[in-house]
Protein backbone atom coordinates (compact mmCIF):
# COMPACT_ATOMS: atom_id res chain seq x y z
CA UNK A 1 0.00 0.00 0.00
CA UNK A 2 1.64 3.68 -1.07
CA UNK A 3 0.41 7.17 -1.58
CA UNK A 4 -0.18 9.45 -3.91
CA UNK A 5 3.45 9.80 -3.79
CA UNK A 6 4.61 6.80 -4.21
CA UNK A 7 5.93 6.10 -0.74
CA UNK A 8 4.91 3.62 1.66
CA UNK A 9 1.83 3.95 3.67
CA UNK A 10 3.00 3.95 7.56
CA UNK A 11 0.71 1.33 7.87
CA UNK A 12 2.26 -0.55 5.16
CA UNK A 13 4.11 -3.61 7.53
CA UNK A 14 4.88 -5.93 4.41
CA UNK A 15 7.40 -4.17 2.64
CA UNK A 16 9.69 -4.63 5.46
CA UNK A 17 8.79 -8.02 6.51
CA UNK A 18 9.18 -9.12 2.42
CA UNK A 19 12.48 -7.21 2.87
CA UNK A 20 13.12 -9.21 6.29
CA UNK A 21 11.67 -12.34 4.56
CA UNK A 22 14.11 -12.22 1.39
CA UNK A 23 16.92 -11.73 3.52
CA UNK A 24 16.26 -14.71 6.09
CA UNK A 25 15.33 -16.84 2.90
CA UNK A 26 17.88 -19.72 3.09
CA UNK A 27 16.49 -20.30 7.55
CA UNK A 28 13.38 -21.38 5.41
CA UNK A 29 10.81 -19.87 8.22
CA UNK A 30 8.02 -21.47 8.68
CA UNK A 31 4.79 -20.06 10.53
CA UNK A 32 1.36 -20.71 11.72
CA UNK A 33 -0.88 -18.82 12.95
CA UNK A 34 -4.00 -19.59 14.82
CA UNK A 35 -6.41 -16.66 14.64
CA UNK A 36 -8.89 -16.13 17.50
CA UNK A 37 -12.39 -13.88 16.91
CA UNK A 38 -15.63 -13.50 18.68
CA UNK A 39 -18.69 -13.73 17.00
CA UNK A 40 -21.20 -10.90 18.29
CA UNK A 41 -24.45 -9.46 16.82
CA UNK A 42 -25.04 -6.03 15.11
CA UNK A 43 -25.84 -4.65 18.35
CA UNK A 44 -22.72 -5.29 19.82
CA UNK A 45 -23.51 -7.98 22.32
CA UNK A 46 -21.51 -11.79 21.95
CA UNK A 47 -23.94 -13.76 19.78
CA UNK A 48 -25.81 -16.89 21.27
CA UNK A 49 -25.29 -15.02 24.77
CA UNK A 50 -28.67 -14.51 26.93
CA UNK A 51 -29.52 -10.91 26.20
CA UNK A 52 -30.15 -10.06 29.71
CA UNK A 53 -27.50 -12.26 31.46
CA UNK A 54 -24.29 -14.30 30.86
CA UNK A 55 -23.98 -17.88 29.84
CA UNK A 56 -22.67 -20.56 32.30
CA UNK A 57 -19.00 -20.12 33.35
CA UNK A 58 -16.30 -21.26 30.96
CA UNK A 59 -15.65 -24.85 30.63
CA UNK A 60 -17.57 -26.85 28.38
CA UNK A 61 -17.28 -24.79 25.52
CA UNK A 62 -14.10 -25.19 23.82
CA UNK A 63 -14.33 -28.17 20.92
CA UNK A 64 -17.53 -28.38 22.19
CA UNK A 65 -20.91 -29.70 20.37
CA UNK A 66 -24.19 -29.18 20.88
CA UNK A 67 -26.48 -26.02 20.41
CA UNK A 68 -26.25 -25.48 23.98
CA UNK A 69 -22.46 -24.87 24.38
CA UNK A 70 -21.56 -23.40 20.64
CA UNK A 71 -22.92 -20.50 18.53
CA UNK A 72 -22.14 -20.19 15.00
CA UNK A 73 -20.78 -23.29 13.78
CA UNK A 74 -22.30 -22.29 10.33
CA UNK A 75 -20.90 -19.36 9.72
CA UNK A 76 -17.28 -21.34 11.02
CA UNK A 77 -17.67 -23.92 8.44
CA UNK A 78 -18.74 -21.77 5.43
CA UNK A 79 -15.89 -19.42 6.14
CA UNK A 80 -13.41 -22.67 6.20
CA UNK A 81 -15.10 -23.47 2.72
CA UNK A 82 -14.63 -20.14 1.55
CA UNK A 83 -10.82 -20.33 2.54
CA UNK A 84 -10.59 -23.59 0.68
CA UNK A 85 -12.08 -22.29 -2.32
CA UNK A 86 -9.75 -19.21 -2.60
CA UNK A 87 -6.23 -20.85 -2.20
CA UNK A 88 -6.08 -19.99 1.79
CA UNK A 89 -3.63 -21.90 3.48
CA UNK A 90 -6.47 -22.92 6.14
CA UNK A 91 -5.32 -25.38 7.86
CA UNK A 92 -8.32 -26.20 10.64
CA UNK A 93 -10.98 -24.64 12.99
CA UNK A 94 -12.80 -25.14 16.10
CA UNK A 95 -14.71 -23.64 19.14
CA UNK A 96 -13.07 -21.64 21.58
CA UNK A 97 -12.86 -21.07 25.89
CA UNK A 98 -15.35 -18.29 25.53
CA UNK A 99 -18.54 -19.10 24.17
CA UNK A 100 -18.95 -17.29 20.60
CA UNK A 101 -15.08 -17.36 20.86
CA UNK A 102 -14.16 -19.35 17.64
CA UNK A 103 -10.45 -19.73 15.83
CA UNK A 104 -8.99 -20.70 12.55
CA UNK A 105 -5.88 -21.69 11.86
CA UNK A 106 -3.23 -20.81 8.86
CA UNK A 107 -0.56 -22.55 7.71
CA UNK A 108 2.71 -23.77 7.32
CA UNK A 109 3.56 -21.07 5.44
CA UNK A 110 7.05 -19.80 4.33
CA UNK A 111 8.63 -15.87 4.92
CA UNK A 112 5.95 -13.30 3.52
CA UNK A 113 2.69 -15.86 2.49
CA UNK A 114 2.34 -15.96 6.57
CA UNK A 115 0.57 -12.49 6.77
CA UNK A 116 -0.76 -12.67 2.93
CA UNK A 117 -2.75 -15.52 3.44
CA UNK A 118 -3.93 -14.61 7.32
CA UNK A 119 -5.07 -11.07 5.83
CA UNK A 120 -7.72 -13.18 2.76
CA UNK A 121 -8.29 -15.49 5.37
CA UNK A 122 -9.37 -12.79 7.78
CA UNK A 123 -11.17 -10.37 5.00
CA UNK A 124 -13.05 -13.70 4.12
CA UNK A 125 -14.51 -14.30 7.72
CA UNK A 126 -15.80 -10.45 7.55
CA UNK A 127 -17.48 -11.12 3.92
CA UNK A 128 -18.80 -14.21 5.25
CA UNK A 129 -20.04 -13.28 8.60
CA UNK A 130 -22.05 -10.31 6.90
CA UNK A 131 -23.66 -12.68 5.20
CA UNK A 132 -25.36 -13.82 8.18
CA UNK A 133 -25.90 -10.75 9.86
CA UNK A 134 -23.18 -11.14 12.37
CA UNK A 135 -20.29 -8.92 13.07
CA UNK A 136 -16.73 -10.23 13.59
CA UNK A 137 -14.34 -8.69 16.59
CA UNK A 138 -10.83 -9.52 16.73
CA UNK A 139 -10.82 -7.37 20.00
CA UNK A 140 -8.29 -9.03 22.18
CA UNK A 141 -10.31 -8.91 25.40
CA UNK A 142 -14.41 -8.23 23.86
CA UNK A 143 -15.80 -8.92 27.44
CA UNK A 144 -14.47 -8.11 30.46
CA UNK A 145 -13.97 -10.35 33.62
CA UNK A 146 -13.61 -14.29 34.09
CA UNK A 147 -13.48 -14.68 30.23
CA UNK A 148 -10.53 -15.94 28.07
CA UNK A 149 -9.41 -13.11 25.66
CA UNK A 150 -8.30 -13.22 21.84
CA UNK A 151 -5.07 -14.13 20.48
CA UNK A 152 -3.05 -14.66 17.52
CA UNK A 153 -0.88 -17.78 18.45
CA UNK A 154 2.41 -17.65 16.42
CA UNK A 155 3.88 -21.55 15.71
CA UNK A 156 7.34 -20.40 14.39
CA UNK A 157 10.75 -22.30 12.96
CA UNK A 158 13.36 -22.56 10.83
CA UNK A 159 14.99 -25.73 9.05
CA UNK A 160 17.39 -26.31 11.50
CA UNK A 161 15.09 -26.47 14.22
CA UNK A 162 13.06 -28.67 12.51
CA UNK A 163 16.14 -31.07 11.22
CA UNK A 164 17.43 -33.97 14.17
CA UNK A 165 18.47 -32.04 17.09
CA UNK A 166 16.66 -28.94 16.20
CA UNK A 167 15.67 -28.37 19.50
CA UNK A 168 19.59 -26.56 20.57
CA UNK A 169 18.08 -24.33 17.80
CA UNK A 170 14.74 -23.63 19.33
CA UNK A 171 16.18 -23.34 22.54
CA UNK A 172 18.88 -20.57 21.58
CA UNK A 173 15.76 -18.54 19.93
CA UNK A 174 13.99 -18.70 23.11
CA UNK A 175 17.10 -16.74 24.22
CA UNK A 176 17.16 -14.35 21.86
CA UNK A 177 13.35 -13.56 22.82
CA UNK A 178 14.04 -13.02 25.95
CA UNK A 179 16.26 -9.95 25.75
CA UNK A 180 14.02 -8.51 23.34
CA UNK A 181 10.42 -9.11 25.18
CA UNK A 182 9.38 -5.24 25.00
CA UNK A 183 10.48 -4.66 21.18
CA UNK A 184 8.18 -7.90 20.73
CA UNK A 185 5.46 -6.49 23.00
CA UNK A 186 5.01 -3.48 21.23
CA UNK A 187 4.86 -5.31 17.75
CA UNK A 188 2.08 -7.95 18.62
CA UNK A 189 -0.49 -5.15 18.68
CA UNK A 190 -1.78 -1.96 17.30
CA UNK A 191 -1.47 0.03 19.78
CA UNK A 192 2.02 -0.75 20.81
CA UNK A 193 0.93 -3.26 24.18
CA UNK A 194 -1.99 -1.09 24.87
CA UNK A 195 -4.68 -3.88 23.34
CA UNK A 196 -2.32 -6.78 24.42
CA UNK A 197 -2.47 -4.89 28.21
CA UNK A 198 -6.36 -5.92 28.80
CA UNK A 199 -5.37 -9.64 27.88
CA UNK A 200 -2.33 -10.71 28.65
CA UNK A 201 -2.74 -10.68 32.62
CA UNK A 202 -1.25 -13.75 33.78
CA UNK A 203 -4.65 -15.61 34.17
CA UNK A 204 -6.74 -17.20 31.63
CA UNK A 205 -3.99 -19.29 29.46
CA UNK A 206 -1.99 -16.16 29.01
CA UNK A 207 1.48 -14.64 30.68
CA UNK A 208 1.82 -11.42 31.92
CA UNK A 209 3.04 -8.79 29.62
CA UNK A 210 5.21 -7.50 31.93
CA UNK A 211 7.60 -10.72 32.38
CA UNK A 212 9.14 -13.10 29.84
CA UNK A 213 8.57 -17.12 30.38
CA UNK A 214 9.43 -20.33 28.33
CA UNK A 215 8.00 -23.52 29.05
CA UNK A 216 7.10 -27.62 27.59
CA UNK A 217 2.97 -27.56 27.43
CA UNK A 218 2.86 -24.64 29.32
CA UNK A 219 -0.12 -22.65 28.32
CA UNK A 220 0.54 -19.70 30.84
CA UNK A 221 4.02 -18.88 29.06
CA UNK A 222 4.90 -16.54 26.77
CA UNK A 223 6.95 -18.96 24.46
CA UNK A 224 5.39 -22.69 24.55
CA UNK A 225 7.34 -25.64 23.45
CA UNK A 226 4.93 -28.52 22.48
CA UNK A 227 5.43 -31.66 24.26
CA UNK A 228 5.79 -33.35 21.19
CA UNK A 229 8.78 -31.32 20.11
CA UNK A 230 10.47 -31.77 23.43
CA UNK A 231 10.10 -35.51 23.37
CA UNK A 232 11.09 -35.59 19.25
CA UNK A 233 13.84 -32.74 20.21
CA UNK A 234 13.09 -31.01 17.01
CA UNK A 235 9.86 -28.98 15.68
CA UNK A 236 8.85 -26.03 16.38
CA UNK A 237 8.13 -22.81 19.11
CA UNK A 238 4.80 -21.17 20.22
CA UNK A 239 4.61 -17.53 21.13
CA UNK A 240 1.43 -17.00 22.67
CA UNK A 241 1.75 -13.30 22.98
CA UNK A 242 0.44 -11.85 20.07
CA UNK A 243 -2.93 -10.33 19.86
CA UNK A 244 -5.67 -11.47 18.29
CA UNK A 245 -5.68 -8.12 16.36
CA UNK A 246 -2.22 -8.02 15.12
CA UNK A 247 -0.31 -6.84 12.07
CA UNK A 248 0.72 -10.78 10.93
CA UNK A 249 3.31 -8.70 9.04
CA UNK A 250 4.71 -7.55 11.95
CA UNK A 251 4.61 -10.38 14.06
CA UNK A 252 6.73 -12.59 11.56
CA UNK A 253 9.27 -9.56 10.36
CA UNK A 254 9.82 -9.46 14.89
CA UNK A 255 10.38 -12.31 15.25
CA UNK A 256 12.68 -13.24 12.57
CA UNK A 257 14.84 -10.11 12.50
CA UNK A 258 15.03 -11.11 16.78
CA UNK A 259 15.80 -14.98 15.76
CA UNK A 260 18.07 -15.09 12.70
CA UNK A 261 19.68 -11.44 12.58
CA UNK A 262 20.20 -10.53 16.30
Amino acid sequence: VSKMSSHTAETNQRKTCNEVMEQAKDKKPWFGIEQEYTLLDTDGHPFGWPKNGFPGPQGPYYCGVGANKVYGRDIIEAHYRACLYAGVKIAGCNAEVMPAQWEFQVGPCEGIDMGDHLWIGRYLLHRVAEDFGVVVTLDPKPIEGDWNGAGAHCNYSTLQMREDGGIKYIEDAIEKLSKHHVRHIKAYDPKEGKDNERRLTGFHETSSIHDFSAGIANRGASIRIPRQVAEEKKGYLEDRRPSSNCDPYAVTEVIVRTTCFD
